[in-house]
């Protein structure tokens, strides 16, 4: 079935998309689904497959990643083709983007620059080499460590080689600890994705937000919207326990910039929300979001509300929550699906909460693990695979692929129009602007320009 979903035409996706939701404009659709972006090359959606309390379906956004992780967890669509879509976005996606290139910064190398998951960068710079033909740097650049290896002058990145500086042309960047801070905004090197990709919403989820609600007042009148949970954003320490209070006392309560499931807190007790209350934070604002929980969880009306659909219960009949990851690229024929794989819960759903429930092992979907400041590891007993052993197990169809395709596209246009807002017609970046959406001096601080 997923074979046959990333197969599928875009004009038979429309037709069939437009089937099941007479609402939707159709050429506003053809439009989206041919949209090439200018900045948010390269993206990957969490998605919660969700139902209401009418029993309504939907694909749910949870954030979309300017550095995604999944190609190595994507079954071969063809044994015989081993680079699998790590192909497809280099000669999609990243050798177009070279081409771009005016003819005096043609001249320099190729590399990889990361900061984490180094098998599947590692995979990347292997295929970039075969694809463009030539030697391709792969260059760790971790956040805190004294990297004498590598430098940014005059906007263009270096990077020590036997002694010299070498300067890249371009890169792969597969940096997700606070890029800002380490790579510039205005840069000559071409990089998929540049950093205003994460500070409009790959990265910055209070943005993102934003971006959302900007693009969904756009398309309205034609049927369309990306699916959220109710976002409260630009919220001090102060108010958190208000608007956790206002929102039934379940909520989901997020640090705007942090990623790979760090900074984020399942609260559905006044014990856990005490417990976020007592810890130290680095950065001046957040985001509350409604929780995405169990029907039978609710304390507050259910009007409006999204409840986790989860797995077909097991032998035990056990459900777990259960996401999805989907990853797009950016082409001159509009945005394509790439891979799919799915990643599920600690500790299945329980009926009720007791005074001893721990929320994010039920909730809680992310594998990466943290062990140290640049060290990283994944719990890859939850990785659940697009294969016959477990794709049956989450209850999808294809339309529920499809729905996912079209959020996972919406949510990467949102955030591309909100990184080019956030240029003047010069080119240069509108710090003002970006502040007025994003006032917290601390990540402003942090920005390298």
């Amino acid at each position: 079935m997923v074979s046959f979903f990333l197969n599928l035409s875009k004009e038979r996706i429309i037709t069939r998309y437009c089937h099941l939701h007479p609402m939707v404009n159709r050429a506003k659709l053809e439009e989206v689904l041919d949209y090439e972006c200018k900045y948010f090359l390269w993206s990957g959606a969490d998605l919660i497959n969700a139902t209401s309390a009418t029993g309504k379906r939907q694909m749910v956004i949870l954030e979309n990643n300017s550095c995604p992780s999944g190609q190595k967890s994507m079954p071969l669509l063809d044994d015989n083709k081993e680079d699998g879509s790590y192909r497809l976005l280099i000669e999609r996606t990243f050798k177009p983007l070279l081409k771009k290139k005016k003819e005096k910064e043609k001249e320099g190398r190729l590399g990889l620059i990361y900061d984490k998951n180094f098998m599947e960068t590692s995979g990347y710079a292997a295929v970039i080499a075969d694809v463009m033909q030539e030697e391709v740097l792969l260059i760790p650049y971790y956040k805190g460590e004294n990297n004498q290896h590598i430098k940014v002058e005059n906007d263009w990145i270096y990077v020590k080689q036997e002694g010299d500086w070498v300067r890249l042309r371009a890169a792969f960047r597969y940096v997700t600890q606070k890029p800002w801070n380490r790579l510039p905004l205005q840069c000559k090197t071409k990089l998929l994705n540049p950093i205003v990709a994460c500070l409009a919403g790959g990265r910055n989820k209070m943005v993102a937000a934003k971006a959302y609600d900007i693009y969904n007042a756009e398309l309205h009148p034609h049927g369309l919207k990306i699916n959220i949970p109710e976002t409260i954003w630009d919220v001090s320490r102060e108010e958190i326990p208000l608007w956790v209070q206002k929102l039934g006392g379940q909520a989901v309560i997020k640090i705007p910039y942090s990623n790979a499931g760090q900074g984020v807190y399942t609260i559905i007790s006044e014990k856990e929300l005490d417990s976020f209350m007592d810890l130290d934070m680095e950065y001046q604002r957040f985001i509350v979001q409604s929780l995405i929980g169990n029907y039978n969880w609710s304390s507050t009306s259910s009007a409006g509300k999204f409840y986790h659909v989860g797995t077909i219960p097991t032998a035990k009949g056990e459900t777990y929550v259960t996401d999805l990851r989907l990853m797009v690229s950016s082409t001159k024929n509009g945005i394509k699906p790439l891979c799919v794989y799915s990643r599920r819960a600690a500790e299945p759903l329980a009926d009720q909460i007791t005074s001893g429930s721990d929320s994010w092992s039920m909730l809680g979907t992310n594998l990466s693990i943290k062990h140290a400041e640049n060290e990283w590891g994944s719990d890859t007993n939850r990785l659940m695979l697009m294969d016959r052993r477990d794709f049956n197990k989450l209850g999808l169809g294809l339309d529920d692929l499809v729905e996912a395709y079209i959020q996972t596209v919406l949510s990467t246009i949102a955030i591309d129009k909100m990184c080019k807002n956030l240029y003047n017609s010069k080119g240069k970046f509108r710090m003002r602007l970006f502040k007025s959406l994003n006032d917290d001096s601390t990540l402003l601080d942090e920005i390298m320009l």
